[in-house]
């Protein structure tokens, strides 16, 4: 038994099964291997067969006139470097990098294509040796455009997402590999490094203090921020669901001001609120009789700075919070409590027993989100504080930025700008947030008890 299964593992190995595809192929797959669409000629699908060729010659042209020297740009990155004294132009690392991945992108479609023509070539060869029908072009054109039309629709989605989601992600994990930054940019000719960038943020004393001191922070404020906006909102909505409240629709719509209001104004609003000159400091002084006005947010506030941000953002998300645990608890059933109260369980046992488990089982994977997307709240820091940067205890942050924050800041928010390094801390919050959204999702009532409340 052991030798049959080691041999049926052996038979399914991509090396023996491409093997047998070779040997037990028709001739038509085997001329197509050789030039697409050349088989489908020899099937009698003329018009398929000329369609398959030019895009065959239409690959083979971009990849003789810029398609190798994109591919290898690559790897290179340029081997001139620019004088613009001397006016010379040179390579540009960074459009090569660009084109490179361009030329990638392009050579993985058309292996795609090319695998796609070699299998419709046999499929249809079988098809013709077993006397079954075999669409023509015509045909073929009118499935396309009626059982297969989702095709046709989503191809211009598809080219969108490439162009503006797949290939600025492509870029940016490759510019983690190199050394670009402000100082080594075009003209300078940039240089793929490894892990240098990886190594430099773990090696560099005040880079591995400041990466050390915002990661956690990062994680208090993801903890504290999802607590609060979550039970803050299902607070309110227990509140408001209560028959003893008046005017519950008043109340209702009340918080979605809040949540209508763009969330950068609201900020930018308590930014100034919160300042030396602003309306609450104002009230400190001159109706509370405080000597001297509290630095909210100032470049040495630390731990007020802290609190601040976090009742601004639960201001901001509370309402969101509000209306998803409203929605949930329309939808409990009122048996369940009819039962529970004849069973002389009090209304705090009703809650912990009743109410959070189911809230929590319906709304566990919008609570990751919630974790991931505070986790990563770029605006909060931003606009609250913005441009201020604490140098003697962190390099290029202050206390209540956040690594997306320190990111930007790397990027784009000092005099110079370390790309690379930037590029790199990106890539430890996609493997930190993916492997925690992955981990709490499986392991989550949600995911394992899926018919719990069917």
């Amino acid at each position: 038994m052991r030798g049959e299964k080691l041999e049926q593992k052996e038979a399914n190995t991509p090396v023996r099964k491409l093997n047998g595809f070779l040997k037990n192929c028709s001739p038509a797959a085997k001329q197509s291997m050789i030039f697409m669409g050349w088989g489908q000629i020899r099937n009698k699908q003329v018009g398929k067969g000329i369609l398959l060729i030019l895009a065959e010659l239409a690959f083979i042209v971009y990849f003789a006139l810029v398609g190798v020297t994109d591919f290898i740009g690559l790897f290179t990155l340029g081997t001139t470097a620019g004088d613009p004294i001397l006016g010379i132009a040179g390579d540009n690392s960074i459009t090569m990098l660009i084109r490179g991945v361009i030329s990638v992108i392009v050579l993985m479609f058309f292996v795609f294509i090319y695998v796609q023509n070699v299998r419709d070539a046999n499929n249809i060869a079988v098809r013709r040796l077993e006397g079954k029908p075999v669409n023509g072009f015509r045909q073929s054109l009118g499935t396309l455009l009626d059982e297969k039309f989702y095709m046709v629709t989503l191809t211009l989605p598809v080219i969108g997402v490439i162009m503006f989601n797949v290939l600025p992600i492509v870029f940016t994990i490759l510019t983690a590999f190199t050394n670009y930054s402000s100082e080594i940019s075009p003209p300078k000719l940039v240089s793929w490094i490894g892990f240098g960038n990886f190594i430099t943020l773990f090696t560099v004393t005040s880079y591995i203090s400041t990466i050390g001191k915002i990661f956690c922070w990062n994680v208090v404020w993801a903890v504290l921020s999802t607590f609060l906006s979550y039970f803050g909102g299902l607070c309110l909505a227990l509140l408001i669901n209560k028959n003893c409240i008046k005017g519950r629709a008043f109340w209702r719509a009340f918080p979605i001001l809040a949540y209508a209001v763009p969330g950068f104004i609201t900020m930018i609003g308590f930014r100034y609120m919160f300042s030396g000159m602003g309306p609450i400091n104002w009230l400190l002084v001159k109706m509370w009789g405080v000597s001297a006005r509290v630095d909210f947010l100032g470049i040495n506030s630390v731990g007020m700075a802290r609190i601040v941000c976090l009742l601004v953002n639960t201001w901001v998300t509370v309402p969101s919070s509000m209306l998803l645990a409203t929605s949930i608890l329309s939808n409990m059933s009122k048996d369940m409590y009819e039962a529970a109260e004849l069973d002389g369980a009090s209304s705090m046992q009703q809650f912990i027993y009743l109410t959070l488990p189911f809230v929590f089982f319906a709304t566990t994977p919008i609570l990751i989100s919630q974790f991931i997307g505070n986790f990563n709240n770029f605006g909060i820091s931003f606009f609250l504080r913005g441009g201020l940067m604490n140098m003697n205890e962190y390099f290029n942050a202050n206390s209540t930025d956040l690594l997306i924050n320190w990111l930007y800041n790397l990027a784009l928010g000092g005099s110079n700008n370390y790309y690379g390094l930037a590029s790199a801390v990106s890539i430890l919050i996609f493997i930190l947030t993916g492997t925690f959204s992955l981990l709490a999702y499986v392991t989550s009532p949600s995911y394992k008890k899926e018919d719990t409340y069917k």
